[in-house]
């Protein structure tokens, strides 16, 4: 394996009825808080109430951000870091999903950032100080909980970056399963392939000798193909919904990656498809990353081979490696389309005319991906292969 260090500052509170850790944890950064949320589902399932109520317990002078969108918009946070610079705004909460903490980030660095916040995203300009922000979680999918990244869209160029920076890890976590009764079925679906994802990003790596990675990387997909099924035929088991939110921290909080260079490929791909069309994130990467597997697959054949024994139990006698990662590959196919999940293009109404612009939005950067490093014509035929 590669040489590492690791460290990840977030205190992650996890459990029932854990919000009132609220009262122990926002004194600790100043009294002024911008709370940011998404449409209004908060309000509707009284999170927001329970929120405020802990907030108002410590004298906390409340400032709010509402209506970020499920790809947040660089116009979004924009209006975010007027907020904070306007108010002196001391502590920011995100009470939300992955979208809504994604834009807190940049909020909490654009706020001490003097320019366009863009640029940060864009590489620009780095992230030199950022203001402190917890998150209160209500969906189980991208693990923005418990790591430092982030994507934005900025709808007006129709473009859509992946960015970071050690200042933007949350400084504190409040996972209760509670809140996530209420996230409908085909989001529950789409965060278990969002999770899933992130493990086979870092799982597709060249790294040699990462036995425990590999078993790590193995386990958290086993536990989800053993609950997502249960899980989407009864959404307020608190058990389930409590292994599939703990999988979806564990799935991206740095933890799975030590000593390996994951891919990210099929997220690349999967920004340009939603810069675009403005899909659901996960819907993307569930149509386009078994495409990625069969385009990939002969970079390093015994990885597919090992996901597909270890993983899907995939018996290889009298089988060849070719075949027994192809029928691997079709596992995680017929396995997300048993759960809802999309499986072409078509079906978000997305056919051939717009893969050139697509595949213009993915090149933006250069090639990219570590497993296979992508050009134009890979990225192209991915795209077709999807359609």
């Amino acid at each position: 394996m590669n040489k590492f260090s690791y460290c990840n500052p977030t205190k992650l509170i996890f459990g029932k009825n854990t919000v009132e850790a609220i009262t122990q944890e926002v004194p600790q950064y100043g009294k002024k808080v911008l709370v940011v949320y998404g449409g209004g589902s908060i309000k509707r399932n009284g999170l927001y109430d329970e929120v405020l109520n802990q907030l108002q317990k410590v004298g906390a002078e409340v400032f709010e951000l509402a209506g970020v969108e499920p790809n947040p918009r660089i116009s979004t946070a924009r209006k975010g870091v007027n907020l904070c610079k306007e108010h002196g705004i001391e502590f920011l909460l995100a009470v939300g999903g992955g979208s809504v903490i994604d834009c807190t980030k940049l909020i909490a660095a654009g706020a001490k950032y003097d320019g366009d916040p863009w640029d940060l995203v864009t590489k620009k300009a780095q992230v030199e100080a950022a203001l402190p922000f917890g998150t209160v979680l209500t969906i189980a999918a991208t693990g923005s909980e418990m790591n430092s990244g982030s994507v934005i869209t900025n709808w007006e160029t129709k473009e859509k970056f992946g960015w970071g920076s050690p200042l933007t890890f949350p400084k504190f976590s409040i996972l209760d399963p509670q809140n996530t009764f209420t996230v409908p079925l085909n989001h529950t679906v789409y965060g278990i392939v969002d999770m899933m994802s992130h493990v086979f990003e870092q799982y597709f790596h060249k790294t040699s000798n990462t036995p425990l990675q590999d078993r790590m990387c193995e386990s958290v997909l086993q536990t989800v193909i053993e609950a997502a099924p249960k899980l989407i035929h009864d959404l307020h088991n608190y058990e389930l919904r409590e292994t599939i939110l703990y999988s979806g921290t564990i799935a991206l909080n740095g933890y799975l990656s030590v000593g390996a260079a994951g891919d990210w490929a099929s997220h690349g791909i999967e920004h340009a498809v939603s810069a675009v069309h403005d899909i659901p994130h996960a819907g993307g990467l569930a149509i386009l990353f078994p495409n990625w597997m069969k385009y990939t697959m002969h970079e390093k054949l015994d990885r597919f081979v090992q996901l597909a024994v270890r993983v899907w139990n995939v018996d290889p006698s009298g089988m060849s490696d070719e075949e027994i990662a192809l029928e691997g590959i079709e596992c995680v196919r017929e396995f997300w389309s048993s759960i809802g999940a999309p499986s072409t293009l078509a079906d978000y109404n997305i056919d051939e005319t717009t893969i050139p612009v697509i595949a213009d939005k993915a090149m933006l950067r250069g090639p990219f991906g570590n497993f296979k490093k992508l050009n134009r014509e890979d990225v192209v035929a991915i795209l077709q292969a999807s359609l």
